[in-house]
């Protein structure tokens, strides 16, 4: 009975197609800026915000303050009241995304932040985890 089980079992996963078993790693992209003065300007950080599929406010939020800076979005821009670099942010961003974006259980970035009453949960479209989130 167990190599009934075992034979079924390797027929099964042969017959599954092959992007079953690939991973692919997903990377969020560095983000693009320069200081100006005082500031540092990052042009790209709406196209990340929109790549994770969160809204650039909460997105921004977060950023703030974990960089402890002030900050804001103008005319398709973020800005941060003063010099931080690139490194620092993208390590922030990284931050965001482990928290809001990837699921838990699987680590696909398929998710969807849901409010139910006063509680924040990320549920993965991919396995159909259902993770609570702090603070959002």
């Amino acid at each position: 009975m167990a190599e009934e089980y075992e034979q079924l079992l390797d027929k099964a996963l042969a017959e599954m197609p092959e992007f079953v078993f690939e991973k692919h790693r997903f990377e969020i992209p560095k983000v693009k800026g320069h200081i100006q003065g005082n500031k540092t300007v990052i042009s790209n950080f709406l196209q990340i915000a929109d790549l994770l599929r969160r809204r650039p406010e909460h997105m921004l939020k977060y950023v703030l303050k974990e960089l402890a800076a002030p900050g804001g979005i103008r005319n398709g821009l973020m800005l941060l009241g003063s010099k931080i670099p690139a490194s620092k942010i993208n390590e922030k961003i990284q931050k965001y995304a482990n928290e809001f974006v990837l699921c838990g259980e699987c680590g696909k970035p398929d998710t969807q932040l849901e409010k139910e009453k006063t509680v924040t949960y990320l549920k993965c479209t991919a396995c159909g985890a259902k993770n609570v989130v702090k603070g959002a």
